[in-house]
């Protein structure tokens, strides 16, 4: 079944501006700037105000209307990214080896370097993606903090994280160790 047009209505903060060319976003606000390339996705955007952005798709089947919803969610995400930014905290779980943990810059490129992950002599490095800060914590043992302006980069980097210390050829339910993301907030606290 086609429906004939299907709308979302985006509100936009008052401190943030956003300029959608040919479906390419730039969202500006008062942490910086993100820029999210749509143009694989057949939307329509329209400036009711300056507060106020419609998001429209004309003759869409079930799915494509569905794409509708993500799009405002990905803009409302850049949106909160340059108002108030996303902090992502991860716990080392160990049992018996201490996982050790260090944020190494090679090159102007920031690394997690992960060491005696359940005993082992690999040296495990994940690349922190653009935009993000990876530092360990100081008020808390055994705590890396994640943070910037993109969600996407922020969630990444930690999925990078948690994925390189997956356990292999073990039970998973008694070898529990590994590094996971224990509380997920923004920077900029209301």
């Amino acid at each position: 079944m086609k429906y004939i047009q299907s709308s979302e209505i985006l509100d936009v903060p008052q401190d943030v501006s956003v300029v959608i060319k040919s479906r390419n976003i730039l969202v500006r606000g008062p942490r910086g700037e993100l820029k999210k390339d749509l143009r694989h996705i057949d939307v329509t955007f329209t400036k009711l105000s300056d507060t106020q952005i419609k998001i429209t798709v004309h003759n869409g089947d079930r799915k494509h209307v569905a794409s509708l919803r993500t799009v405002k969610s990905i803009i409302s995400n850049l949106i909160k990214g340059v108002t108030v930014g996303f902090r992502y905290k991860m716990r080392f779980v160990y049992a018996h080896f201490p996982i050790n943990v260090n944020v190494v810059n090679e090159d102007g490129q920031d690394y997690v370097e992960i060491r005696n992950f359940l005993g082992e002599k690999r040296l495990r490095k994940v690349k922190v993606w653009d935009g993000c800060k990876a530092v360990i914590s100081t008020a808390q043992k055994d705590e890396l903090i994640v943070e910037g302006n993109s969600l996407e980069n922020v969630s990444q980097t930690c999925a990078d994280i948690q994925q390189i210390c997956r356990v292999r050829n073990k039970d998973i339910r008694k070898f529990l160790d590994g590094i996971y993301v224990s509380e997920r907030g923004h920077i900029v606290e209301a």
